[in-house]
């Protein structure tokens, strides 16, 4: 990919890049941008195109994190105005300078900026944090990173409480997922008291359970990690669920999603899981809308009629 500044810096004049278009030497992909070869356009000849044409400019957002997608990103400076393209989103940021590393090509807004960027515009707080989540797994950041960044950006959407869940994770603690669960889902809808923090002795060594019913053989293990889905810590919880298994004690896990998202329909579920190991409570609607009783029961099942057979008289 090249731009025509630059190839009039190099020496070239209007005639030459004239030529060249002529000849099929070079072909126009922008006004002003050409690539060297006739075939299908790769994601890294439209990212470079679109960066060119809109020079100085930086890949951002998803094309800064995931360097895929069908529309590119670019950032500009938030004094222009760009240009529309096809397929191309521009993006206008406040100093952009030192928000872009300009070494790399394309040049691209730093990760944990462009990341947090798309977190602001995600539609819930569980979908930003899907976002955070996945970029974690993949390794190309951290929660400590992300967290420090965000203490860049005041203004951010979702910023407070993803600040307090990133930095809950750096620490190494839950309270955050523990508080959403224990309001949204425990207290809303009326479902009996745990024990929290319990700690067991097993032959592993003494573990701790986030929420248990001992009465009920039912333990709940808030899992808040962002990042560790296939970790060592995720192996040996399920080595601890296998151990209290044996022991007739059922273990639940949940994430964010059930507490954050849908909050009234994982109530209503643990509800049956409760009544089926002997509970004779019911939970309670939090709200005109909430739809907790719709998920106490199981589906019914669809009744098979009954057919009458006719009697033949024996003789």
């Amino acid at each position: 990919m090249v731009a025509r500044r630059q190839l009039i810096d190099a020496g070239a004049t209007d005639a030459d890049i004239r030529r060249w278009v002529r000849r099929r030497e070079l072909r126009r992909v922008h006004t002003g941008v050409y690539v060297n070869h006739t075939g299908p356009l790769t994601w890294s000849n439209r990212a470079w195109a679109a960066v060119l044409f809109h020079w100085p400019a930086a890949l951002t957002d998803e094309s800064s994190v995931n360097r895929a997608g069908d529309v590119i990103h670019v950032a500009v400076d938030a004094a222009r105005t760009p240009t529309p393209l096809p397929g191309v989103r521009a993006h206008q940021l406040v100093d952009l300078e030192s928000r872009v590393q300009w070494h790399v090509g394309p040049p691209r807004v730093r990760l944990e900026d462009a990341l947090l960027s798309m977190c602001g515009g995600a539609r819930t707080r569980v979908d930003a944090l899907a976002l955070v989540s996945a970029a974690c797994r993949r390794r190309v950041t951290t929660p400590g990173r992300l967290a420090a960044e965000l203490e860049r950006q005041p203004r951010l959407r979702h910023r407070r409480w993803l600040l307090s869940v990133l930095q809950d994770v750096t620490d190494g603690v839950q309270s955050v997922l523990e508080g959403t669960y224990r309001r949204r889902v425990e207290r809303a809808h009326g479902l009996p008291r745990p024990d929290r923090q319990a700690h067991e002795r097993t032959e592993d060594g003494i573990v701790y359970r986030d929420v248990r019913y001992s009465q009920y053989r039912l333990v709940i293990e808030l899992d808040g990690r962002i990042g560790h889905e296939a970790s060592r810590d995720k192996w040996d919880d399920q080595d601890r669920d296998l151990l209290v298994a044996g022991d007739d004690v059922m273990t639940l896990r949940l994430g964010w999603r059930h507490a954050e998202s849908t909050a009234c329909r994982t109530a209503g579920r643990l509800g049956r899981v409760l009544r089926n190991r002997g509970w004779l409570g019911k939970p309670r609607r939090c709200s005109p809308t909430c739809s907790v009783l719709g998920h106490l029961e199981p589906d019914a099942p669809q009744s098979v009629p009954r057919v009458s057979h006719p009697v033949t008289e024996s003789r």
